[in-house]
């Protein structure tokens, strides 16, 4: 059991400083927004890596596995919402803090940040198949699947937010050179092209 842990913390950790769409994300938010709302950002995230690590222990995951058009389902409405997010970030960049976005953003509340890192998660099937390749390897035998699952599940959260917060806080150290106007509207115009980059790998993308 031990080392089953053990085994898993390696893993996991390295997987999680890999850089992908969680990081971009949170990167842009804590600079443009500041680090609340994209601590609220990571939350929402980290939240939908615990779903989809209860559905692996509930065998719902399996489902992706088993129906080519679950998967397909979930894939495109993933794709299209990176590719909503992207262009958004792409054709309307913010310039400053005192744009017209700012006041809309301040609307929004911190809410509306958890939602956008919960959905970009929960509409990523590869979550879900990476969840149901990979939590397997490191159950013990004779173990519950449903509580080892959900158990590596929340140790990828406080690993996923740890790390989180360590972007934050380095974004946040450069905040008043990356909310300059022209820094500003490159970052949000190339993590706007990230967003679409993921997006169509994952629109292309087979299990």
């Amino acid at each position: 059991m031990t080392a089953s842990l053990i085994s898993f913390l390696i893993a996991i950790t390295l997987l999680t400083l890999t850089p992908g769409f969680d990081t971009a994300l949170i990167l842009r938010t804590s600079a443009a927004h500041g680090w609340r709302k994209a601590a609220m950002t990571a939350l929402g995230i980290n939240m939908g890596c615990l779903l989809w690590g209860s559905a692996v222990g509930f065998g719902l995951g399996a489902l992706l596995l088993a129906s080519e058009l679950a998967y397909n389902v979930l894939k495109i409405a993933g794709a299209l919402y990176l590719l909503w997010l992207g262009f958004g970030l792409l054709l309307r960049p913010r310039a400053s803090l005192a744009s017209p976005q700012a006041s809309t953003v301040k609307r929004q509340g911190a809410g509306a940040f958890f939602i956008k890192g919960f959905l970009g998660n929960l509409l990523n099937p590869k979550v879900g198949i990476f969840y149901v390749s990979f939590l397997p390897q490191f159950i013990p035998a004779e173990a519950s699947v449903a509580l080892w699952s959900l158990v590596m599940a929340a140790i990828h959260d406080v690993i996923g937010l740890s790390w989180a917060a360590v972007l934050i806080f380095s974004t946040h150290y450069f905040a008043a050179q990356l909310r300059r106007p022209p820094v500003m509207k490159t970052m949000d115009r190339m993590t706007g092209l990230v967003f679409i980059g993921f997006a169509a790998r994952l629109a292309l993308s087979r299990r």
